[in-house]
């Protein structure tokens, strides 16, 4: 019996293309999927019959209720090397290993970038209106030289952020509870004395902090009611951070000029989801990591971790 090997979320079915699978040898047969299983049991009589589960990212959960569901199960590979969705202890208990990646060679900056352009530029409303024959300029660019881009979190992501903000002329300034001012000065921005000061001065707000217990919900209706009426924000982290029905609200009253969105707190977005037809709002289907670059490095660790889970020795092991 072949050791099956099922691929989730392979949306653009490329799993397969952007490295060699073939390299496991006859005895590994690999499976995609393409659309998402959106329910534990459709999770269950899909995976019911593999001995190992690559998924993206968080998208998928694998809490002890659909681990103890799947007997056959022995090895699940996560990208990236942190994964909150897991149910460790279950899957020790189960006999499943756990192994991830590297993170994205490529952090989610020039998503970033791309959803603040975007929206100071009304890209997507003028865009509409030249396809489909409407008004000729209706909307009035903001500028980002002199303007002063606000940063929640100053690591990996953030700093990058802060370089091209400098670059384009902004005055650049960063706030998280462990940023320290010797490393907003080593970066070239001035810390915030605090969260609200920053939400308050911003003209452009940009999330690039992780999900944890202290995250969860930074930004609610008060948090948001601090922005400016002509600010923007993005949030190319984790939805989570910022609270999704506040931010909703703040679309469709006007309170913010707008909002750039990459990820969601249900994933993929169900067609009637409110996010899909706010106002205000430029969203994108998390597309922060795919690129083929993250695609090459997630992929081909996840063939190296097949690999050194059958020969006896699991590598980037997680939990």
């Amino acid at each position: 019996m072949p050791f099956r090997c099922a691929v989730l979320d392979d949306f653009q079915n490329v799993a397969t293309e952007v490295v060699d699978w073939s390299v496991l040898g006859d005895g590994v047969q690999v499976v995609t999927f393409t659309e998402h299983a959106a329910t534990e049991d459709e999770l269950v009589a899909a995976l019911a019959g593999f001995d190992c589960v690559v998924t993206l990212r968080e998208r998928v959960a694998f809490p002890a209720s659909l681990l103890d569901r799947l007997p056959r199960l022995k090895l699940l590979i996560a990208s990236g090397m942190r994964n909150s969705v897991i149910d460790y202890t279950a899957a020790r208990r189960n006999g499943v290993t756990v192994c991830g990646t590297e993170s994205s060679s490529t952090p989610p900056v020039e998503l970033t970038w791309a959803l603040l352009l975007g929206l100071a530029r009304g890209l997507v409303q003028e865009t509409t209106a030249l396809r489909e024959g409407g008004p000729w300029q209706s909307t009035v660019g903001a500028d980002l030289h002199g303007r002063r881009l606000g940063l929640l979190g100053l690591g990996r992501t953030g700093s990058l952020v802060a370089r091209v903000g400098l670059a384009f002329g902004m005055e650049v300034t960063a706030w998280s509870r462990n940023l320290t001012p010797e490393r907003a000065h080593e970066v070239g921005v001035r810390p915030a004395a605090s969260k609200e000061e920053l939400l308050r001065e911003s003209d452009f707000v940009s999330v690039h902090l992780a999900l944890s217990d202290r995250t969860r919900g930074l930004l609610g209706a008060a948090e948001l009611a601090l922005l400016k009426p002509t600010a923007f924000l993005v949030n190319t982290s984790r939805a989570a951070i910022v609270d999704q029905d506040a931010l909703l609200a703040a679309l469709r009253e006007g309170r913010i000029a707008g909002a750039g969105v990459d990820v969601f707190d249900v994933e993929p977005l169900p067609h009637d989801h409110p996010m899909r037809t706010a106002p205000r709002l430029l969203a994108t289907p998390h597309l922060g990591y795919v690129s083929r670059a993250n695609y090459e490095r997630y992929y081909g660790q996840a063939v190296d971790g097949i690999r050194a889970f059958l020969a006896g020795e699991p590598v980037r092991l997680l939990g």
